[in-house]
Formats: C-alpha cells, sequence, structure tokens
C-alpha cells in the first residue's frame, strides 16, 4: 500500500515563502512522476508543478519563476519551495504519485497567504 505524507502548510504573509514536503512509503516503481496540485473550495483540483523521476519538471505558468519542485529519490520525498507567495496561492495542496499504471494522493495540507 502506498502513502503519501504532506507537510509544511500554515498561515504566511503575502511576499512570504513556504516549503512543503511530501514522503512517500510502500511499493513504488522507480520510474515515476510526482507532482504538487491545489485546489480551493468549488474549484477543480489544479496542477501545480511535477517532476519525474529523472528530475524533468513542469510548472503552472502562475507559478513560474516563484515555485520550486525538487525530489530526492533516495528518500522518496518531494519538495515544493514556495516563494514570494500571493493571497491567491491559498488553497489544499496535495501531493501526488503517477507510477504507471497507478496514482497516488496525500491527504493535503492547508496554505494560507494572508495580512
Amino acid at each position: 500500500q502506498v502513502q503519501l505524507v504532506e507537510s509544511g502548510g500554515g498561515l504566511v504573509q503575502p511576499g512570504g515563502s513556504l516549503r512543503l514536503s511530501c514522503a512517500a512509503s510502500g511499493s513504488i516503481f522507480s520510474s515515476n512522476v510526482m507532482g504538487w496540485y491545489r485546489q480551493t473550495p468549488g474549484k477543480q483540483r489544479e496542477l501545480v508543478a511535477t517532476i519525474t523521476s529523472a528530475g524533468s519538471t513542469n510548472y503552472a505558468d502562475s507559478v513560474k519563476g516563484r515555485f520550486t519542485i525538487s525530489r530526492e529519490n533516495p528518500k522518496r520525498t518531494a519538495y515544493l519551495q514556495m516563494n514570494n507567495l500571493k493571497p491567491e496561492d491559498t488553497a489544499v495542496y496535495y501531493c501526488k504519485i503517477f507510477a504507471a499504471p497507478y496514482d497516488y494522493w496525500g491527504q493535503g495540507t492547508q496554505v494560507t497567504v494572508s495580512s
């Protein structure tokens, strides 16, 4: 059984920074894609950033230049460094791992950007 545990969310002022972590456990194929998604009430979950096991990254236009996704393969952990946070970044952030043909989600962590 694959489990993902996110941490690092919280309340931060506009312009501040947070670092989210996602630790994966269980049996996971070594070739996989880890990603961060976010969701606000009444809206669909949207992609924030993804990273392959080889290190290739992809970002939503809204976070390019502000967020950085990274991973440590031996630890099976992914990170999302979020800088220059804006109120519109407020959401529940979810970690996902896709190892064909399965994908797994974490429970989510709240990020609130407010003064």
